[in-house]
């Protein structure tokens, strides 16, 4: 009798194990979130070149894979990642590294969220009304639009976006395909600014991380958000009229 209880508790506990230890790592990298710094970097720059010179496919892999570990396990210092990916690869192979880095880590913590959390919360969110249910509605309607749109939105933090698809059961493939495209425009900007970090060592000055929001930089983001959104605006039009 006891161990017929006892089971299923067991094996949520085994299941929620990958998500609680993402959840301790992540304590653990904010309590030493001020070592994740531009001044680390700068201070480490010439190492950090010398080991790329010496070594260019073991360092692109091992950067692809530090930016898998901080997606995956939400550690901060993502912006100076692909600070440090412009600054080491360049434009491209720092843009495309640092793409598949976060891809595969924002799959991560999805697949963990998912596994752990089961089809318990999944029937929770079902229940669930107001903005949950707004939220849970646009999405099983126009899934790759509002996946997109939480990409590409600034004002949305990534941890959000990685974990709240999973909480609504969006398919795996559609959120890999957003995530990869969905930050590209972002990741690009950054890793433009990470690779002009020389001139700013040299100069021995910070580099301009509110870039994003300027206006010739953020308005064609707002473009794609425009595109992303035309589906759903379309969709909503039809129903409207059908009505």
């Amino acid at each position: 009798m006891s161990t017929e209880t006892k089971t299923p508790v067991a094996l949520n506990l085994r299941r929620l194990l990958p998500l609680g230890a993402i959840v301790v790592v992540a304590g653990i990298g904010f309590a030493y979130r001020d070592v994740f710094s531009f001044e680390t970097l700068a201070a480490n720059r010439e190492a950090l070149i010398a080991w790329r010179d010496g070594s260019y496919t073991l360092a692109a892999a091992t950067y692809a894979l530090a930016y898998v570990l901080v997606v995956a396990f939400s550690l901060p210092g993502a912006l100076l990642m692909t600070l440090t990916g412009g600054f080491l690869f360049g434009l491209f192979a720092g843009t495309l590294l640092t793409i598949t880095g976060a891809t595969l880590g924002a799959v991560a913590i999805f697949t963990a969220a998912r596994f752990g959390l089961g089809e318990a919360l999944s029937r929770r969110m079902d229940a669930g009304s107001g903005t949950m249910a707004r939220i849970r509605d646009g999405l099983r309607e126009n899934e790759v639009s509002y996946l997109l749109l939480m990409r590409l939105v600034p004002a949305i933090p990534f941890f959000v976006a990685n974990l709240a698809p999973a909480l609504f059961g969006v398919k795996l493939r559609n959120y890999a395909l957003t995530t990869f495209f969905g930050i590209m425009p972002g990741t690009l900007v950054y890793t433009w600014v990470g690779a002009g970090l020389g001139e700013v060592f040299a100069a021995g000055e910070t580099p301009d991380l509110g870039i994003l929001f300027e206006w010739h930089v953020l308005g064609p983001i707002l473009g794609l958000c425009v595109l992303s959104a035309l589906p759903i605006a379309l969709k909503a039009l039809r129903k409207g009229g059908a009505e």
